[in-house]
């Protein structure tokens, strides 16, 4: 990890789906190495479409991507898997073998590896996610949660120094969310970084360093996520809702609360503190 270089560099980034279908208009932005960063807005706003030309699913229609220094035009999709592994919203997109080991073994194997560290890879990961006692079992007969840590173990086992998940907490409860949350931290406090595309502010606050907010395929503001919270104009422009507790503690600023917080344990910090 390096945080004192980009990892991703967008340049002018536009792309159309067809002469009448902008979905990106002139994205301009850089995300470091080892940053977390949230990527946010309303439906349509040209999250996803942002992200899928991180891993070469899609290509500029004008401007430029650079990833690890490297043009994504030049790059297929799976020469850029090796730097940037992508996530989907429904892990039953992703998910296809026969059993959990041979799911989570796939893409190391695509990759070329083979014997002692293709099992080395694939042990690590189904650890580190907590699968192990289902190496065996079929993914279609396990739980929702189950499944998608076995899409992120998936990726996860190839090493990708860049990981974008589309929605990873969507259907999850929020015990689970927040358990799924924690793993993924801990892959960006071991050097990954991580790009989530979400619409739980919660979720955004509680995790991320940076925070990117488009609407309508431009950048409304890119900056770390406590200073993006604090553009409670801004936001409503794009009908995101920043979490009650951070609403709360903006009422009772005249108070003496800080007008920045983003988690419950902050707010009741500050709360206590202005108490002594």
């Amino acid at each position: 990890m390096n945080q004192n270089r980009n990892i991703i560099e967008v340049r002018d980034l536009w792309y159309q789906y067809t002469e009448d279908i902008v979905a990106l208009r002139g994205v301009t932005l850089d995300i470091a190495d080892g940053d977390f960063v949230g990527v946010i807005g309303q439906n349509g706003s040209g999250k996803t479409t942002l992200v899928k030309h991180f891993n070469g699913l899609y290509k500029p229609t004008k401007g430029q991507v650079i990833v690890g220094g490297r043009d994504v035009k030049d790059l297929p999709v799976g020469e850029l898997a090796k730097t940037v592994g992508f996530v989907f919203q429904n892990p039953d997109h992703q998910i296809f073998c026969a059993n959990t080991h041979e799911e989570v073994a796939f893409g190391p194997r695509n990759l070329g590896l083979e014997g002692i560290e293709l099992e080395d890879r694939v042990k690590d990961a189904l650890t580190f996610f907590g699968l192990t006692e289902f190496a065996d079992s079929p993914p279609a007969v396990l739980g929702f949660g189950t499944r998608r840590k076995i899409s992120i173990a998936s990726v996860y086992s190839m090493r990708p120094q860049v990981l974008v998940l589309d929605e990873p907490t969507a259907g999850l409860d929020w015990k689970s969310a927040m358990s799924l949350m924690k793993l993924i931290q801990g892959m960006n406090e071991n050097g990954h970084t991580i790009i989530l595309v979400t619409h739980d502010m919660k979720i955004v606050c509680e995790f991320t360093h940076r925070s990117l907010v488009l609407r309508d395929g431009r950048v409304l503001v890119y900056d770390d996520t406590r200073t993006v919270f604090k553009h409670s104009d801004i936001l409503k422009v794009t009908q995101i809702e920043p979490p009650q507790i951070t609403e709360l503690a903006k009422e009772m600023v005249p108070m003496g609360m800080p007008d920045d917080v983003l988690t419950v344990e902050e707010f009741y910090s500050a709360f206590c503190a202005r108490r002594r």
